[in-house]
Formats: C-alpha cells, structure tokens, sequence
C-alpha cells in the first residue's frame, strides 16, 4: 500500500530542509523501516512550498510512531522549517489516489 501527504516548508529553508534528510538520524530511518515503511520520497513544489510526499507501507505498524521519543526529537528539530501543529509534528494533510500506472 501507497500512501501521500502534503506539508508546507517557510519560505527561504528549502536548502536546510534538503540538509537535514540528507542527514536523517540513522535511529529514524531504522524505525520507519522497522514499521514497514520503505520507498519514502518527499518532493518540493518551489513555486508554492509544499512538499509532497509518499511511502509504501508493508505489513502494520505495531505502534504509533508519533509517541516515540525519537519522531518527537525529529519533528522538534524540524519545527523551524515547517508549519507544525502545538506538538511540533507537521502539519500534514492526506491525499486521495487518482491514478497510478503499474
């Protein structure tokens, strides 16, 4: 299974957004891993500052990754760059699939 959200990066942090995921914590990478999730791309819209993403999930995840100490960490780290809702994680909204070409 697919699944796509937006984000919204401030304007100006495109180059420390880029940064910071080239430089992702190997403990994060390992835990999305761990929960099945695997082929994790984000892509940037310049023109609006919305960043794009999708992830192939496999399997279940056996715990809500956002009560881990370590996405919690992250999305303080990454709450500068991003609108964030009060806990610092990402505002982020869900997309619907319209198409998709195997």
């Amino acid at each position: 299974m697919k699944v796509a959200f937006k984000m919204k990066l401030k304007p100006g942090f495109e180059r420390e957004y880029q940064k910071r995921h080239d430089e992702i914590w190997p403990e994060l990478a390992q835990l999305l891993k761990d929960n099945g999730i695997s082929d994790y791309t984000i892509f940037l819209d310049e023109e609006t500052h919305t960043l794009f993403a999708v992830q192939k999930l496999s399997g279940q995840s056996s715990q809500d990754l956002g009560q881990t100490e370590i996405v919690k960490k992250w999305w303080a780290y990454m709450a500068d760059l991003m609108d964030t809702n009060p806990d610092n994680s990402p505002v982020s909204v869900p997309l619907k699939e319209v198409f998709h070409l195997d």
